[in-house]
């Protein structure tokens, strides 16, 4: 193995909070038992995924993130990337990355980047003015700096985590809401602003992202629960829907993020590649995209793409919250140094 090699992987870790510490409106969260399941559960699986970076998602606690890599016994090798004062009040994304791969101090962005203009006057007499007013992530989206090796170049990694797919509660709001009249419609109301705001959200990462790539030869990753396929308008936002050549073409997109899993499917004869179920619907919502230097096909190509693992088999039983799974797959990509 060289030591310019670089794994990824993106883990949801399904509100892993402090025994005892409220999660969301539950007041009372995990008890001592099923949080020990929790730990147990999560540090087995990242001692059989080891990837170089790891990218979470609903953590709530610190602490709870230490006692994993302390479990696993990978508490040595690994930096946990998580907030200063990240006490259980709130849900972030994190990471945990080997430690001399880290580079510099991670951030994690709440606002989305003032180029990031949602607004419309219509294509043409007959199409109305559009306003989209958010201006922030749900979830503050991670972004830091590694380097496998000092003869690589840094690469920039962020983890996010999408607006679920679940409609909004509509039926909180008090400034509109009647029952009377929007109750027969409300979830249709409530998907549709779940995914204005996913929407918002992945242009808003898009946008970050391109200040980066455009013009430029920097290595980009992206690791997440994006809550929606791979075929999404999600993904086309955040991927800007790159052509994948054939075997004997180069090229490669400048400010494009390819997927994992097309790589992944081009290596095997079936797709059967699932992170989420939902009323028995198998599908991947959790994604690892990369730039061009991780492309096969690229001219820019530095890291050649190895293989995809899809950690789901706990998926087949639904009960996460007594066996302290986790509700999503775990992803994990491998790439080879091998410049083009």
């Amino acid at each position: 193995m060289d030591a310019r090699d670089i794994s990824f992987c993106s883990f949801n870790l399904y509100n892993l909070q402090l025994p005892g510490r409220p999660v969301y409106r539950d007041t009372d969260g995990w008890d001592q038992g099923i949080y020990d399941k929790k730990i147990a559960w999560t540090a087995e699986a990242m001692k059989r995924t080891q990837a170089d970076v790891f990218g979470f998602q609903e953590l709530w606690a610190e602490g709870a993130l230490q006692a994993a890599l302390d479990a696993a016994g990978l508490a040595n090798e690994y930096t946990a990337v998580v907030p200063e004062d990240h006490t259980g009040k709130g849900i972030v994304c994190a990471g945990a990355v080997r430690k001399h791969m880290l580079v510099g101090e991670p951030e994690w962005i709440v606002k989305f980047p003032e180029e990031t203009v949602l607004q419309s006057t219509g294509e043409d007499p007959q199409t109305e003015s559009i306003v989209v007013m958010l201006t922030s992530f749900s979830r503050p989206v991670l972004h830091m700096v590694v380097q496998p090796d000092r003869r690589t170049p840094p690469i920039h990694v962020f983890v996010c985590h999408f607006k679920s797919r679940r409609p909004a509660q509509v039926w909180r709001e008090r400034d509109w809401y009647d029952k009377e009249v929007h109750g027969p419609h409300a979830t249709a109301l409530g998907y549709s602003i779940s995914t204005i705001r996913r929407t918002a959200e992945a242009t808003a990462l898009r946008v970050a992202i391109t200040k980066i790539t455009k013009g430029t030869n920097e290595p980009v990753v992206l690791l997440g629960d994006l809550n929606d396929g791979k075929l999404s308008n999600t993904l086309n936002i955040l991927s800007e829907q790159p052509s994948y050549l054939n075997p004997l073409s180069t090229g490669g997109g400048d400010n494009a993020l390819y997927t994992a899993q097309t790589l992944q499917e081009y290596r095997s004869t079936r797709d059967v590649y699932y992170t989420h179920v939902f009323k028995k619907e198998r599908e991947s919502l959790d994604h690892i995209l990369f730039s061009e230097q991780f492309y096969d096909n690229s001219r820019r190509r530095l890291w050649a793409f190895d293989e995809m693992i899809v950690d789901n088999d706990h998926l087949n039983y639904n009960d996460h919250k007594e066996s302290g799974t986790g509700d999503h797959g775990i992803v994990r990509a491998s790439f080879q140094w091998k410049p083009a």
